[in-house]
C-alpha cells in the first residue's frame, strides 16, 4: 500500500464511504481504486488527484497533504545513481534486496534517518 493509498482507505473508513461508492463517485473502476490505494498503480494525474480532494471536501491543508502524499506514492520508482558515489549505487542495490524483508519499524526508522541526514545538508 502506498502512503496516499493508505490515507485514502482511511479517510474512506472515517466517513463510512466504500470502494464502490467511491468510484463511482470519481468516475473511475472501483478495481482501479483499489489497485491505486494497493499501490499496484502508480501515482495518479494530477486531474484524478483533484476529483479525490474534492470527494473528500477537504481544503488547503488537508489537500495539501494528500498532494504531497500522491508524490511520495509511486510504487515502482527508479533511481538513478550514474555520476553519484559508489556507496549511493551499493545503498540503492542492498535496499532493493532487503526492502521486502524489512518490518514497519525497521522502515520507519530509516525514512526517519534518511529525512533527518538529507534535511542537515540543505
Amino acid at each position: 500500500m502506498t502512503p496516499l493509498g493508505a490515507r485514502m482507505r482511511q479517510m474512506r473508513a472515517e466517513r463510512g464511504v466504500s470502494l464502490k461508492d467511491m468510484a463511482a463517485a470519481i468516475n473511475v473502476s472501483s478495481a482501479y481504486l483499489s489497485a491505486l490505494e494497493h499501490g499496484r498503480r502508480g501515482k495518479p494525474t494530477g486531474f484524478l488527484l483533484h476529483r479525490i480532494i474534492a470527494f473528500f471536501n477537504v481544503i488547503w491543508d488537508e489537500a495539501e497533504e494528500l498532494q504531497r502524499l500522491a508524490e511520495i506514492s509511486d510504487p515502482k520508482i527508479t533511481i538513478d545513481t550514474g555520476g553519484l558515489a559508489p556507496e549511493a549505487t551499493e545503498l540503492t542495490n542492498r535496499l532493493a534486496g532487503a526492502i521486502g524483508k524489512l518490518d514497519a519499524e525497521d522502515l520507519r526508522a530509516l525514512r526517519d534517518d534518511l529525512m533527518r541526514r538529507s534535511s542537515k545538508k540543505r
